[in-house]
């Protein structure tokens, strides 16, 4: 129904009817969103959750139609994620890399599905030039292990990871440009 031609329509219905609360829908939907979204995605093959995820208010309402309709595990994620972060997880306004919080996102987020997590997001948002780009972007590998710190001559686990962390969120601020041996002088200056 949510891929279909007249889903419009059928959500309005749902919601006219009063069906909504007894199929796992929250009856205090948002249906201007859902309009807005329902136009932003329109072309784009959205996953039908991305659509749906326009109705929810809150992560509870996932939950609840999770409990009605045992949803997919995939299916669930992605509709929390996206009422998580539809209003905080936005392009960057302030520098020349819109796409850059989102690309920060993948690569903390460590997840085999956080890129298409975060293309759904785009697509709700309605970002479709940005989700071109994401979708042409692969994630950079970071280029250092601990096993180069180890070598440096930092033997502490708990240094290590901590080094790693720094030094990981030095190579985001480059935008993935530095390298090893650059992320390493950064090491032996602290």
């Amino acid at each position: 129904m949510l891929v279909g031609n007249h889903v419009n329509h059928l959500i309005h219905l749902i919601y006219d009817l009063d069906v909504a609360p007894y199929i796992g829908l929250p009856a205090n939907a948002s249906l201007e969103e859902f309009d807005k979204v329902s136009r932003n995605v329109e072309g784009f093959s959205p996953k039908p959750m991305t659509l749906l995820a326009s109705l929810f208010r809150v992560q509870d309402d996932v939950t609840k139609l999770d409990v009605r309709l045992k949803i997919s595990k995939e299916e669930k994620n992605l509709g929390l994620f996206i009422v998580k972060n539809r209003k905080d997880l936005i392009k960057a306004t302030d520098s020349a890399e819109p796409l850059k919080p989102y690309q920060d996102f993948v690569i903390d987020c460590r997840e085999s599905d956080a890129t298409t997590r975060v293309c759904e997001l785009l697509k709700y948002q309605g970002e479709h030039g940005l989700l071109r780009d994401m979708q042409h972007w692969s994630i950079p590998p970071f280029p250092v292990s601990g096993h180069d710190i180890r070598k440096a001559g930092i033997s502490s686990g708990k240094e290590i990871g901590a080094l790693l962390q720094q030094l990981r969120e030095q190579w985001k601020k480059s935008g993935y440009q530095m390298g090893k041996d650059e992320l390493l002088s950064h090491i032996r200056k602290t």
